[in-house]
C-alpha cells in the first residue's frame, strides 16, 4: 500500500467510549414504539455500561421473501431514540444512496455489513459516497473468511478520508455444520489485529452464535482476546422479533451479561508486568527452538527427496504419512493438545515438507 492503513483511536471518535465499547440495540427497527421502549429498557439495565445504540433499517437477507426492513422511514426512529436518552445511533448502509438518507437523518456511525464487504464494487460506490464526509465507520468481516477482503475493505474507506475506522467481527460462514451460525476462527480477527494493530476491533457475539445462549461466552472470549469492543443485539420482545429472533436478547438480560463479564486490563502493576515478560520470554525461546527443528527437519526432508528421486519413489508415501500422523496424534493428545490442532500443524508440516522435496527434485 502507497498510504499505510491508520485509525483513530475510539477515545478520539467524539464519543464517551469506556472499555469495552458496547453497542446494544435491536437486530431490525420494526416501529418508532419498539426502538424507543427498547433503547429505553436498555439504559435503564445496564448502568451506563452501553455508549452506542444500533438497529437496521435496510437488511440484505440470505432469501427472497424475507423482511429487509422498513426503509429510509425508520431512521427518524432510530435517531430520535438515541437522542433521548443522550446516546450515538449507528445503522448498516450497503449504497450511496443509504449514506445519503443516513447522512440526512443525522445517524452518528455507519457500518458496512458482512454481505456488503464481499464486493469491492459496493464499497468503493460507498467510499465515493462518504468522500469530504467526517463519520465514523464500521466495517464487517466478509461472510467468507478472507482477510485480504476484510482489509481492502477498510483500505477503501480508508482511502476518501475516513480515519474513525472500525473492524467488526461477526464470525464467517461454514459449509460444516458447527455450534454456531458463523464459527468465529479467532484467527482471522488476530491476524487482522497483527497486521494492523491501530483498527480497533469489536466484536458481535449475537451473529457468531446466532442463538443468545452463547453470547455471553463469546462476549467474554472476545474480550479475553483484547479487542476493544462488543456489538449485541438486545429487543424489548425477542421472541417476537421481526429478524433474527434467537439471536436477541432482551434488556435485562443485556444487563446481566455486561455485569458478569470480566475486563481484562492490557497491563497491571510493573511487578505483574515483570512476571508475564518473563513467561513471555519462555515462550519466545520454544518458539525459538521450533523453528530450529522445523529448519533441520526439512533439512531432511530435502536429503529424503534426493534419496526419492534416485531411487525412483513417489514423493508421497500414504503408510508413512499414516504413521506420522498416528504417532503424533498419540503422543499430542497425551499431553492434552486437541487432535484438530494436531493434525492442522502436521498438514501444513507436510505440505511444506513435500515442497522441500520437490525443490531438489527440480533442480
Amino acid at each position: 500500500m502507497t498510504n499505510p492503513l491508520t485509525a483513530t483511536t475510539l477515545d478520539n471518535w467524539g464519543f464517551r467510549t469506556e472499555h469495552p465499547l458496547v453497542i446494544a440495540g435491536p437486530c431490525s427497527a420494526e416501529g418508532e414504539e419498539q426502538m424507543l421502549s427498547t433503547v429505553r429498557e436498555i439504559v435503564a439495565n445496564t448502568n451506563g455500561k452501553v455508549q452506542m445504540i444500533r438497529a437496521g433499517v435496510w437488511k440484505p437477507r440470505t432469501r427472497p421473501n424475507s423482511f429487509e426492513g422498513v426503509g429510509e422511514i425508520g431512521l427518524p426512529w432510530v435517531k430520535n431514540a438515541g437522542r433521548e436518552v443522550g446516546l450515538p445511533v449507528c445503522i448498516e448502509i450497503a449504497s450511496p444512496e443509504h449514506v445519503y438518507a443516513a447522512l440526512k437523518n443525522e445517524i452518528d456511525v455507519l457500518w458496512i455489513g458482512a454481505r456488503t464487504t464481499v464486493s469491492p464494487f459496493a464499497v468503493q460506490e460507498i467510499a465515493e459516497s462518504l468522500k469530504g464526509v467526517d463519520i465514523p465507520v464500521m466495517i464487517k468481516n466478509p461472510v467468507n473468511p478472507d482477510l485480504e477482503l476484510w482489509i481492502g475493505a477498510l483500505e477503501r474507506i480508508h482511502a476518501v478520508g475516513i480515519i474513525k475506522l472500525t473492524a467488526v467481527h461477526r464470525g464467517f460462514s461454514s459449509y460444516q455444520k458447527t455450534m454456531y451460525r458463523n464459527p468465529p476462527m479467532w484467527e482471522l480477527p488476530i491476524e487482522l489485529r497483527r497486521r494492523h494493530p491501530d483498527i480497533p476491533i469489536i466484536v458481535d457475539p449475537s451473529h457468531i452464535g446466532g442463538t443468545r445462549d452463547l453470547i455471553y461466552t463469546l462476549a467474554q472470549q472476545g474480550l479475553d482476546m483484547g479487542f476493544e469492543g462488543l456489538m449485541i443485539e438486545t429487543h424489548i420482545n425477542p421472541d417476537k422479533a421481526w429478524s433474527d429472533a434467537k439471536q436477541q436478547v432482551t434488556p435485562e438480560r443485556l444487563g446481566e451479561i455486561l455485569t458478569t463479564l470480566i475486563v481484562r486490563q492490557p497491563k497491571n502493576s510493573i511487578d505483574a508486568l515483570a512476571d508475564l515478560n518473563e513467561l513471555r520470554s519462555r515462550v519466545d525461546r520454544i518458539d525459538d527452538y521450533i523453528i530450529e527443528l522445523m529448519c533441520e527437519r526439512m533439512g531432511i526432508s530435502e536429503e529424503i527427496g534426493s534419496f526419492k528421486n534416485e531411487h525412483q519413489l513417489t514423493l508421497h508415501q500414504s503408510e508413512r504419512w499414516a504413521q506420522i500422523v498416528k504417532r503424533a496424534l498419540a503422543k499430542g493428545t497425551t499431553g492434552g493438545l486437541t487432535e484438530e490442532f494436531i493434525l492442522k500443524l502436521f498438514q501444513q508440516i507436510h505440505n511444506e515438507s513435500i515442497r522441500h522435496q520437490e525443490k531438489v527434485i527440480a533442480k
